[in-house]
């Protein structure tokens, strides 16, 4: 094997436990390695690991016990909405993973030797380290809800949370005027959007930002779909209701199931088949499924707002019917909405035919698939893991700032 050239960085990713903020860094991380960098990924152990390259460097930042409490945390605000479900999120959640992984995140960067710090927004830790040790680090910000001030009605929340993550930054040594000026969640070097402006609107961070789309090329994906269940002569329809959710949609599966019983299309539900007994003859429920190939094959998309999914279906071209649960969903639903490439339902109180009709008009109007098909053009300009990988050994160069 080579040896990685003289001007090599190292990039660490630190990421929270969660699906949807580590697979965004995988295309991302395999490009630096293609171009002869070091990468390694930090987190919680036992949660990630198996999302990564093959053969990748993986460095614990807590404790076994935290992995379990990481989990637990996240299934207990399900039940929560709005500002309630993102106000735990942050105090019950963020914060205190945050402050557990101050201490392993700090021993990754010198077990690894690690030039660059690449962040999740959820990864407050990252930040911490990032501005204690006065390294360069960018921001990957998986979704674009915080781009747009998500809690710009709630000024009470807003100035709450603020104060916390200020005072986790005083605890770990962080002097007050830095603590004060910054913000954990936006880097001063660097903020990755993984979208668009045509997507997101207009911003309200003050950041050097960079749009480099979805990052999704070469994602590995576990194939063992029944393929030759799919009709090519008939319309599909994917629902999905992300990694989080779908053992807490009960309610939703039954009335997507009534929603497509005889229609004209066919649907892929991602679900537990158990949550779907007595599945339409028309509809194929799987409990994972290869998305990205997938969306290939299908014309229209049900989901839960999650931002990758979002993202994904929109690169594919495909419309969405948006069904948001929580956390930053209805932000990406109305961010999707507003940009004519959607129509949203209530997912707590949708009923068959609501979700029947929305369905219709995601497979029939021409204008919600033109939108689609322009955010997804924007998306393939934006240069995608490429674009970010440069954007990152920029700044490991000694170079920062974003292009809006």
């Amino acid at each position: 094997m080579p040896s990685p050239p003289a001007d090599a960085l190292g990039f660490l990713f630190v990421v929270p436990p969660f699906t949807g903020h580590v697979n965004p860094t995988v295309p991302v991380a395999a490009r630096l390695v293609a171009d002869g960098h070091r990468v390694a990924w930090t987190g919680v152990p036992g949660t990630v690991e198996h999302l990564l390259l093959d053969g990748a460097t993986f460095l614990p930042a807590t404790p076994p016990e935290v992995t379990g409490y990481a989990g637990e945390m996240a299934a207990r605000r399900s039940d929560l909405r709005g500002a309630a479900a993102f106000k735990f999120l942050q105090e019950e959640v963020l914060l205190p993973l945050g402050d557990a992984m101050v201490d392993g995140v700090d021993a990754a960067v010198d077990a690894f030797g690690a030039d660059v710090l690449v962040v999740d927004q959820q990864a407050l830790a990252g930040a911490v380290v990032g501005r204690r040790r006065g390294l360069p680090w960018a921001t990957s910000a998986t979704t674009s809800a915080e781009l747009v001030d998500p809690l710009a009605g709630l000024p009470l929340v807003a100035e709450a949370m603020h104060r916390r993550r200020v005072e986790l930054q005083l605890a770990h040594g962080i002097p007050a005027h830095v603590a004060e000026a910054g913000d954990l969640r936006v880097s001063e070097h660097l903020l990755l959007a993984y979208t668009t402006a045509e997507l997101v609107g207009p911003l309200a961070v003050e950041a050097p930002v960079t749009f480099v789309g979805p990052a999704i090329a070469g994602r590995p994906e576990s194939d063992d779909f029944p393929w030759d269940r799919i009709d090519p002569s008939v319309p599909t329809v994917l629902v999905s209701l992300g990694t989080l959710n779908a053992e807490a949609g009960a309610r939703f599966w039954q009335v997507a199931a009534e929603a497509c019983r005889g229609q004209r299309w066919q649907a892929v539900f991602v679900a537990p088949p158990e949550l779907v007994p007595d599945a339409p003859a028309n509809v194929l429920v799987r409990r994972h499924v290869p998305q990205l190939a997938l969306l290939h094959r299908v014309d229209a998309v049900v989901s839960h707002a999650g931002h990758n999914t979002v993202c994904e279906s929109l690169a594919a071209g495909l419309p969405l019917v948006l069904a948001p649960i929580r956390d930053d969903q209805p932000v990406v639903a109305d961010q999707v909405v507003q940009a004519g490439a959607g129509v949203r339902v209530r997912f707590a109180r949708v009923r068959a035919e609501e979700l029947r009709t929305a369905i219709a008009t995601v497979l029939s109007d021409e204008e919600l698939q033109a939108a689609a098909g322009r955010i997804s053009k924007s998306f393939a300009a934006a240069g995608g893991p490429a674009a970010a990988a440069s954007s990152l050994v920029a700044l490991g160069s000694g170079g920062v700032g974003g292009t809006h």
